[in-house]
């Protein structure tokens, strides 16, 4: 070979680690309640490690689905096709349990463990929208018994079984939500969609809906207005005995990223739903679901932001510039430090909102009430400092970066996609808002919660001070809407981080993010802090 194509200074691929060896991640699991269930979580980080499951990843993602509307004949058929790796992806997720799965299971810890299966099966954002959907499908189903009673065992089940049939013919069932229409997004009380009352107890939903994702589904939760205002049903793609139930593709959205989930407009052509919860009551039955995939939204953004800064601390591992390798460079330091330092905040925050989930849905209400306020102002920030993070790590790697071949520029275009799914910045800033004013046991919850860490770092005590503070002005209140949960985002890390991880991430958290130490950039920590130990916790798990 030619000397002009002698290949050196690359760095390996990073494959064959796992992806759930995160000292963050596996702290978290203890002490949320989920130790028993490590042998599985485990599993499933060597399997996203591996090159098969990689190769998943990216072949679902450079391959995205097809909208078939007619068959070759000119019948309606209204299928979406997609490539055997995203079908690949999604028998492993849902055989690991991490769609409805913990619905099944009364172990105290079940909703953790799950939360880190999601975190660690990392390798495709897209088919995780479906995962997603099923989990979260479930609690709001219950509002009607039988049909949670028929279908909740199929939602559950381990088992993935494609295809267009009877529900209840299948071995198992995948769940979506469609919800939003073009005229009114997150503000679904403008909804025209409409639902009428059958004499058989169903009803026929006519309607355009803007976004309804993964619509392969075998079912959807959906809203429309009934006689007695906005309520919610449940749709299946195919009516008992077969029957295809008129839910016509429009077409297929061509985003900016999460390529392998068939996001797409819907119309509902006399399509028959049932009743689920009571009618005028559609917004309160969605809730539950609302804050579950809210919870995924922190969790896959965390992800991406620890699977980010893993890919740029592997790059400086193995590149060497000016006579010495990345990672021993004194800026590189600083910048990979800070970003593990935001990732470390950020799974932390995920794993105690998700045992917070864990034991809301066991029935502890001060868990139930500290979820509603704090997972709201974290899925508003950390949702927003993924994209940042994401931007940064790919610098890392300079040119590389910025390549398809190379893994960063696909989770650069997944994480924005997070903090516009379940409500973008202005309707999740307001929605722990209305916490705040409509349910005061959540801010109760929330400084409790806070105070267990006072004492320990000036610089908390004065932020926790500060932001009561905030919190007694009203005036311009929904002005300083995204000021405010910052700061709540923000105690609520630092709080964490101070009693759970090692004096060094804490104390850089606090010198930059409270105390403001800290430029407008990542890589912008002041001197004086301890690097090493935070640098060593990047390190990818072989």
């Amino acid at each position: 070979m030619s000397s002009t194509h002698e290949v050196t200074n690359q760095v390996p691929p990073l494959v064959g680690h796992d992806t759930s060896a995160d000292p963050a991640l596996l702290e978290g699991i203890e002490r949320e309640g989920a130790g028993w269930a490590l042998p599985e979580i485990r599993e499933v980080g060597r399997l996203a490690g591996t090159p098969e499951a990689m190769d998943w990843g990216r072949l679902a993602e450079r391959v995205p689905p097809r909208l078939l509307t007619h068959d070759r004949y000119g019948r309606r058929i209204d299928e979406v096709e997609y490539v055997p790796a995203y079908h690949q992806l999604m028998e492993t997720a849902v055989s690991h349990g991490i769609h409805a799965a913990p619905w099944a299971d009364d172990r105290p810890g079940a909703h953790v463990a799950r939360a880190a299966k999601f975190y660690a099966w990392n390798v495709d954002a897209g088919h995780g929208c479906p995962i997603s959907m099923t989990y979260a499908v479930v609690p709001a189903l219950r509002a009607n018994p039988e049909l949670a009673a028929r279908f909740e065992p199929l939602l559950t089940n381990r088992a993935y079984d494609f295809g267009l049939r009877d529900p209840e013919t299948k071995r198992g069932l995948i769940a979506g939500m469609s919800m939003t229409e073009k005229q009114g997004g997150s503000d679904v009380r403008a909804n025209t969609t409409t639902a009428t009352p059958q004499a058989d107890g169903s009803y026929r939903v006519v309607g355009h809906k803007w976004f309804t994702s993964a619509p392969m589904s075998d079912m959807f939760l959906t809203l429309a207005q009934a006689p007695g205002g906005l309520s919610c049903f449940l749709l299946p793609r195919v009516l008992p005995g077969g029957e295809a139930n008129p839910i016509r593709f429009m077409r297929l959205k061509d985003k900016l990223g999460n390529k392998s989930n068939a996001s797409s407009e819907i119309e509902y052509d006399n399509a028959v739903g049932w009743l689920v919860g009571e009618e005028g009551k559609g917004v309160k039955t969605i809730v539950e679901m609302v804050n579950m995939t809210r919870l995924d939204c922190v969790i896959g953004s965390a992800s991406g932001m620890r699977t980010a800064l893993v890919y740029a601390a592997h790059h400086a591992r193995h590149r060497a510039a000016f006579g010495k390798l990345l990672i021993d460079q004194p800026l590189m330091r600083n910048v990979l430090a800070d970003l593990a330092v935001e990732s470390e905040a950020a799974t932390t925050a995920m794993m105690r909102l998700a045992g917070a989930n864990d034991r809301a849905v066991h029935g502890d209400a001060g868990e139930g009430a500290l979820r509603r306020l704090a997972l709201a102002a974290t899925k508003y920030y950390v949702c927003k400092r993924g994209p940042v993070l994401a931007n940064e790590a790919l610098e890392c790697l300079g040119g590389n970066g910025y390549i398809e071949d190379f893994d960063l520029a696909r989770i650069y275009r997944e994480l924005p996609l997070l903090s516009i799914w379940e409500g973008s910045g202005n309707v999740a800033a307001l929605d722990a808002l209305r916490a705040i004013g409509r349910e005061p046991e959540s801010l109760d919850a929330f400084f409790a919660e806070a105070e267990l860490a006072l004492g320990s770092d000036q610089r908390y005590d004065d932020a926790v001070t500060s932001l009561k503070k905030e919190l007694t002005q009203f005036d311009d209140i929904e002005l300083r809407a995204r000021r405010l949960v910052e700061q709540i985002a923000v105690v609520f890390q630092a709080g964490l981080l101070i009693r759970n991880a090692p004096t060094a991430v804490a104390d850089a958290f606090c010198a930059t993010r409270l105390a403001r130490d800290w430029g407008s950039a990542f890589g912008t920590m002041p001197a004086g802090l301890d690097l090493a130990p935070i640098l060593e916790r990047t390190e990818p798990g072989f």
